[in-house]
């Protein structure tokens, strides 16, 4: 068998052509393996009839359906590089990423025809793309766009001549950038392949687990399990977005075994009702990560049926990096676990030589599955991968047993409900206020969302206020990006290479954040 992700899905509704592949819980449509392959397929053949050649850029605006999926496994047969959009972000945000990938085709759901719309009235500053496809109805779509449920039903469903294989590229997901801008962090066939082995070896599922995923596709912490369904022969059960009461009953309804989370998300479901009145006994374990889970936070999970197992990953690892079982998480307080069963990590100081146990270092990864590199950046790569090892950016400690826990993010990176934010994007923005003479953003302790970004601004003119810059940010970033709360400085403490000292700043405004 080739290594194409795509063929994951042929191979899987040859072996299991019944087994129910995918579950939308807001739709309740269901499509077993053999029919999500044909449709699958039919993408491939109206991608193709397009032009859309191996190594096209295909931009994929949805909110989490069974046509992202379908699309995702017809585009990798066919060879072309997915490039997953976050769709919270606003146009400009939107704009950067389509023109940074080189993006050809977008497939987008019809909630976003607006944003979309903006983006086709820019002409080429918005976009460089040759097709916009629109799923949903028809008769209600933008002008411009093509109608995808009848590019679908045009198209056969015969198995496209695979295009792709091994280290070709598959998809192009764009991180928060540190630098103002996000990096595209780039995905191959054999990158995924390894992440799906190491995953298998490392967690327990099963053949025909029920996978209640309610996290974003456009997410690695999402993506890849759907893919690791697939390869398994596990059911996918989606959620559009994330809703606390809706997740206890589809738990119950559709028999959920396993599922992931986030903290946040895991927070906010203990304060519905529906916990007290679901059964969820089917349910194995959830995997949480994104942002440590905190230890009491696990035990009322587990007291309302829930056991967690914690995760460490993320994006540039195609996900895994190290994983903990409940039972150590609470034996060893904080703790991320060990490294996945093909994956290495090492905790190293700033000269590259690993640290005693108990000391600090940096958290570097290293695996088939870690990156090929950023997308057209490679100064980036470079200093995010030497030696083959994956350069966090995380510094943890490591105790006797191989158990790391995580200290501080050396790149100043808030996790907001699950989501990256990074501070140098919003006092980018920020900065281009005429009143605001400098900004450094931090992130205060939130109790839903485990962060929030603060702006502390030293001002250029004294009549400048909190409203006024929060005004000036919003439109200009998505809505988890957007501060929660201004605070004013006279100076901003600053190291003597100028660097911005936010652990002082964190010290003096320690929050909590505003909700």
């Amino acid at each position: 068998m080739q290594n194409n992700v795509g063929l994951f899905l042929s191979k899987r509704a040859q072996l299991n052509p019944d087994l129910e592949a995918i579950v939308d819980a807001d739709t309740g449509r269901r499509l077993s393996f053999e029919d999500l392959n044909r449709r699958a397929n039919r993408v491939a053949e109206f991608a193709a009839n397009l032009g859309v050649k191996k190594g096209d850029r295909v931009a994929l605006l949805m909110m989490n359906c069974s046509e992202y999926v379908e699309s995702f496994f017809g585009l990798a047969k066919i060879g072309a590089i997915v490039v997953p959009l976050n769709w919270r972000l606003v146009p400009d945000e939107l704009a950067y990423i389509l023109k940074d990938s080189g993006a050809s085709v977008l497939i987008y759901g019809h909630e976003f025809a607006k944003s979309v719309a903006e983006l086709h009235g820019r002409g080429s500053a918005g976009a460089n793309l040759r097709h916009w496809i629109e799923v949903g109805e028809a008769g209600d779509r933008q002008v411009f766009a093509e109608p995808y449920d009848a590019l679908v039903e045009a198209a056969n469903d015969r198995e496209p001549a695979i295009a792709a294989r091994d280290d070709d590229l598959l998809f192009i997901m764009y991180t928060s950038g540190t630098t103002g801008h996000p990096k595209g962090a780039v995905q191959t066939h054999q990158t995924v392949l390894w992440a799906c082995l190491t995953f298998r070896a490392s967690a327990e599922m099963r053949f025909k687990d029920r996978f209640l995923n309610p996290l974003p596709m456009f997410h690695v912490g999402a993506l890849v399990p759907l893919i690791l369904d697939v390869y398994t022969g596990a059911t996918t059960i989606m959620m559009r977005q994330f809703d606390p009461g809706r997740t206890w009953q589809t738990i119950e309804q559709e028999q959920a075994t396993i599922m992931i989370a986030v903290p946040a998300m895991l927070n906010f479901m203990l304060q519905v009702p529906q916990r007290e009145t679901c059964d969820v006994s089917s349910l194995r374990w959830c995997m949480s990560g994104a942002a440590p889970v905190p230890v009491a936070l696990m035990t009322a999970c587990a007291e309302n049926g829930i056991e967690v197992h914690q995760v460490y990953g993320l994006t540039e690892a195609c996900g895994p990096a190290c994983l903990i079982s409940p039972d150590d998480a609470v034996r060893r307080v904080g703790s991320t676990g060990k490294a996945f069963f093909h994956t290495d990590v090492r905790l190293v100081d700033a000269a590259g030589r690993d640290v005693a146990p108990g000391e600090p270092g940096e958290l570097i990864v290293r695996g088939q599955h870690v990156m090929k590199g950023y997308w057209n950046n490679p100064k980036a790569t470079a200093e995010t991968i030497r030696d083959g090892w994956l350069h966090t950016g995380d510094v943890a400690t490591i105790d006797e047993a191989g158990f790391i826990t995580i200290l501080d993010r050396t790149k100043d990176m808030i996790i907001s409900g699950g989501e990256n934010v990074y501070p140098a994007e919003i006092e980018e923005v920020i900065t281009g206020h005429d009143k605001v003479a400098e900004v450094a953003v931090i992130g205060q302790p939130s109790e839903h969302w485990g962060e929030s970004p603060i702006a502390v601004v030293v001002k250029a003119d004294e009549t400048l206020s909190e409203a006024d810059v929060m005004r000036h940010c919003d439109g200009k970033l998505a809505r988890y990006k957007l501060p929660k709360g201004v605070a004013f400085i006279d100076e901003i403490p600053r190291n003597p290479s100028g660097k911005a000292l936010k652990r002082l700043l964190r010290e003096q405004f320690p929050g909590p954040a505003p909700e």
